[in-house]
């Protein structure tokens, strides 16, 4: 099912919610579509920053042994 149909579907749903379900619904909605844009980043582990270092290191020597991600 496409993004597109969803929304719709999702649309169409809320259209049919009797009146005094709209206001319990809207805090749930804005909570969600709040979250949407806010991700979560989390810093990298030191183990992490390690194989991070060592991936660009070796990209940095031999840059042919890589595939560029237009080619996947």
């Amino acid at each position: 099912m496409t993004a597109v149909v969803l929304r719709k579907e999702l649309h169409s749903i809320i259209d049919r919610l009797p009146e005094q379900s709209l206001p319990v619904l809207k805090p749930l909605l804005s909570h969600l579509a709040d979250d949407y844009w806010k991700p979560v980043v989390e810093l990298a582990s030191p183990e992490e920053i390690v194989m991070i270092e060592e991936g660009m290191a070796e990209y940095r020597s031999d840059p042919s042994s890589f595939i560029p991600l237009e080619s996947i």
